[in-house]
């Protein structure tokens, strides 16, 4: 059983603690002049798809089902909600368009109706990035006929489309913004293509990058050199405009995928890590863009202490913070623009 992460004395002793450490400055250290700083954004996004290697290590064919989630997952989605929304706060959802095709989608409506946005994830999970058809997921590796004869962008193209229509036919809601499967370093650009696809099917923004920083080894609890790279990394995670126009919303690291799949982290770890991240972007006025999978988190976190970590240091900031979904994230970078 993890140790509660909930005592506000204990997050402001460690607030004090890692801003000395890293140079950031802590909240008592904090001068009149942040009266009048922008207010930090955060937001919390959970990708609704099943995850390699979840509920047990070796489990692999979820690659083949990303939309076929289990209950476990579904459950722990709605309570999320639940849970932020009794803080004030929202989560912005990223739905897979294969999720979609189960015969209980009541969870989800009930999410909608809660207030969260959900966004379009693709139909198959499909890889944005992918020049050859056969590279965009791995069923189409292994059932190669659904294709079609179709080209990579067709492929994304549909893939992009089919997931807007089943939103709109079985929720009734279009989509609140997209994000693709995966993220990359250089984000969407070098691929001036992708956003005008993007723009063309009707989205205004796109969270596709993740910025890269050091990882620890397997089991091996992180040294104050890794989350110092999280934090670096983290401040390269802001918003911005490509040429085209379309906003780009990076995720922040670290993502439960590193943390916890790759990396084997123990949920402490990782609530440190979503601390300095959140405290640091409160301290700059910056965007936290929290990324993680329900069916990940309810294996390494079942008690929901990330999400009541985040309302909570988000609650303390007072005016200085504010939990937003990403379309809000991009209504400000778009205001800065014009």
């Amino acid at each position: 059983m993890n140790e509660p992460y909930s005592a506000f004395t204990r997050r402001s002793f460690m607030s004090i603690l890692t801003a000395s450490a890293f140079g950031i400055r802590s909240p008592i250290a904090r001068s009149a002049e942040t009266s009048t700083q922008k207010k930090a954004q955060i937001a919390i996004t959970f990708d609704l798809e099943m995850s390699r290697q979840y509920p047990k290590r070796n489990m692999l064919e979820w690659d083949f089902q990303k939309g076929n989630l289990n209950s476990e997952t579904k459950a722990y989605s709605l309570k999320s909600a639940e849970v932020a929304s009794e803080s004030g706060g929202q989560i912005h959802f990223f739905c897979v368009g294969r999720v979609l095709e189960q015969k209980d989608i009541g969870w989800l409506k009930k999410i909608s109706e809660m207030g969260h946005p959900i966004g379009n994830h693709t139909y198959d999970h499909v890889n944005v990035w992918a020049t050859k058809p056969q590279q965009t997921q791995f069923r189409f590796q292994r059932s190669p006929w659904l294709l079609g004869g179709k080209t990579a962008e067709q492929v994304i193209r549909q893939n992009i489309r089919l997931t807007t229509d089943a939103m709109k036919q079985r929720l009734g809601i279009e989509p609140d913004g997209f994000r693709t499967p995966g993220g990359s370093n250089s984000a969407l650009n070098k691929r001036e293509d992708l956003q005008k696809m993007l723009l063309a099917e009707g989205f205004q923004w796109v969270s596709s990058g993740y910025p890269q920083h050091k990882y620890s080894k397997p089991k091996v609890e992180p040294s104050q050199e890794i989350y110092q790279s999280i934090l670096q990394a983290q401040q390269k995670a802001q918003p911005y405009v490509y040429p085209s126009g379309l906003i780009e919303i990076p995720m922040s690291p670290i993502s439960d995928v590193g943390a916890f799949r790759s990396s084997y982290w123990k949920l402490k770890y990782f609530l440190k890590s979503v601390e300095l991240c959140v405290q640091q972007a409160i301290e700059q006025g910056g965007v936290f863009d929290f990324l993680c999978h329900p069916s990940i988190m309810y294996v390494e976190d079942p008690n929901f202490e990330t999400i009541k970590l985040i309302c909570d240091l988000v609650n303390q900031a007072g005016n200085r913070a504010e939990i937003v979904g990403l379309s809000e994230i991009a209504k400000r970078v778009s205001a800065k623009q014009n």
